[in-house]
């Protein structure tokens, strides 16, 4: 079966009020809603991210944050609920706020805020920042409002950063600081509290030990002495009946019995004890010793203790302080040996404690060290003199609506809507199986007919026809454009109805092309 096309214009032609019906109803919703929407002015700023004004090789900033990370913190802070409701009061962008959900205000501004960071291989990092609305002078407040709070916050971030870098290593000094002094003085303390079990005084301890057991040896040989010298003495005393053979402190008559009692020694050497001489030299000893024993006794009675008391008395005395001695420096020995044996625990404890406050010194000069650079680091921040955001381009007020771009929106609907009415023509046309040509009766029934006739309408039919066709086109003409206005007037303006039907449905992307908005 060959193409007709004048049959199928024939059945266009039938079927057109449905086209014109669909037509109508698209175009004329979107040629409305094209010249309804509130026009939209869109301001712009640029800003530029600078790096170090300072060469990090003489003084780096402590601050180490990316240009695309501090973009990145800059529109998160930006962007939070606080800051939007605060920029929406101050500035007046909600005249009529009361009654309007918060939440939809925050939504609204994040679509209408924008921050775009841009970074160029060349190390050119830009920042664009823009707003839209439909006032273009508050439009522009809104814009160089940002653009303020930009530049503040990164001044405030950097700074608040690189002040908090060193507060902390402040902080530690002063905590590392402390600590130093409080080991300093465990170290002090152990030191007085084992002053005499020091590694130091080993030598010293040894030294004193060696001299303690050589004088007690010299005590000891003492000692002997005088035992054997008070054995000497007692055993004389015994023999004699005196504490030794002359003394120079003899009395005459004592002196004169040495010699009487020599001289008889030695006449016995010589004469028989018969021989008279030997007889006198023997009566007068004895009469002197009878003399010599009576006065004697007398002296001793008169004088007080004898000679080989007061010598006994003066030995004993001297044995009892060598004995408290030799005792005393035994007790010295034991305690030095008992210090020497506690020195090397001492040494390990103390070693300990020098290591411990070693690592802390080492701890506190590398966090001094860093204490000056967070310094530095932080007097590079408040002039400024780090990595800074600088404004390029201010934001100005715009004469001319970016969008929406009501020529594209009109012809998309008038596209749209012919489209949409050539395929319910179609559709009708594949829905519908009768007979209508001679052909398919020929194809369908296998016959050839002589002729047909067409259904003809009466004048009054067509005329009814065309009235009713007419209208209802002139009232969806009418009636949609009014309907679409008294949505935006009286329930919720257009591009809020459309921001809600594009959640909805998913299409964000097509009505923000067709809106003019990003991208479009």
């Amino acid at each position: 079966m060959k193409f007709d096309l004048r049959y199928y214009l024939s059945i266009f032609f039938r079927r057109i009020h449905y086209f014109l019906l669909v037509a109508i109803i698209v175009s004329a919703a979107g040629t409305s809603i094209a010249v309804m929407l509130p026009p939209v002015f869109v301001s712009r700023a640029v800003l530029l991210i600078e790096g170090a004004q300072i060469p990090n090789e003489l003084a780096a900033s402590t601050v180490k944050t990316g240009p695309g990370e501090q973009a990145e913190i800059i529109k998160q802070m930006l962007l939070t609920r606080n800051t939007l409701l605060e920029i929406a009061d101050d500035l007046q962008i909600y005249p009529n706020r009361n009654g309007v959900n918060p939440d939809a205000i925050v939504s609204d501004m994040r679509q209408r805020v924008v921050i775009d960071p841009s970074f160029g291989r060349s190390g050119s990092n830009t920042l664009t920042v823009q707003f839209s609305g439909s006032n273009p002078r508050k439009v522009a407040e809104v814009t160089n409002d940002l653009v303020s709070r930009i530049l503040s916050q990164s001044v405030e971030m950097r700074a608040g950063r690189a002040t908090q870098t060193s507060e902390f290593f402040e902080d530690e000094v002063n905590r590392l600081s402390a600590e130093i002094d409080r080991k300093s003085r465990e170290i002090l303390e152990f030191k007085l509290a084992n002053q005499n079990a020091l590694p130091e005084s080993l030598t010293y301890l040894r030294s004193q030990q060696a001299s303690l057991q050589e004088r007690s040896l010299q005590l000891q040989r003492d000692r002997n002495s005088l035992v054997e010298r008070r054995a000497t003495l007692e055993d004389l005393y015994q023999r004699t009946g005196r504490v030794a053979p002359v003394s120079e402190n003899l009395s005459p008559a004592q002196r004169e019995l040495s010699q009487l009692q020599a001289e008889l020694d030695n006449a016995l050497l010589v004469y028989s004890s018969q021989n008279p001489k030997v007889k006198v030299l023997q009566a007068r000893v004895a009469a002197l010793e009878s003399s010599v024993a009576s006065n004697q006794g007398s002296t001793q009675d008169d004088e007080g203790p004898s000679l080989y008391e007061i010598q006994m008395a003066d030995i004993a005395s001297q044995l009892e302080r060598i004995d408290e001695e030799i005792e005393r420096n035994a007790d010295e020995v034991n305690s030095i040996q008992k210090t020497i044996e506690s020195t090397p625990s001492n040494s390990i404890a103390l070693e300990e404690l020098n290591r411990s406050y070693s690592a802390s010194q080492q701890q506190y000069n590398a966090a001094l060290a860093r204490l000056s650079e967070a310094r530095t680091g932080e007097r590079i921040e408040v002039l400024s003199k780090g990595q800074r955001i600088t404004l390029l381009e201010e934001a100005r007020v715009e004469n001319r609506p970016e969008r929406p771009n009501r020529p594209m929106i009109a012809a998309a609907s008038v596209g749209g809507g012919t489209a949409l009415g050539l395929a319910l023509v179609v559709l009708f046309e594949l829905l519908n199986s009768s007979i209508r040509r001679p052909v398919e009766i020929t194809n369908k029934l296998g016959i050839t007919p002589l002729g047909t006739l067409p259904y003809v309408r009466t004048r009054r039919e067509r005329a009814v026809r065309r009235g009713l066709i007419s209208g209802a086109l002139l009232f969806l003409l009418i009636g949609i454009p009014a309907a679409i206005w008294a949505l935006d007037t009286y329930y919720m303006p257009l591009d809020l109805i459309l921001d809600r039907l594009a959640d909805r449905t998913g299409l964000n992307g097509l009505f923000v092309k067709l809106r003019g908005g990003p991208g479009a």
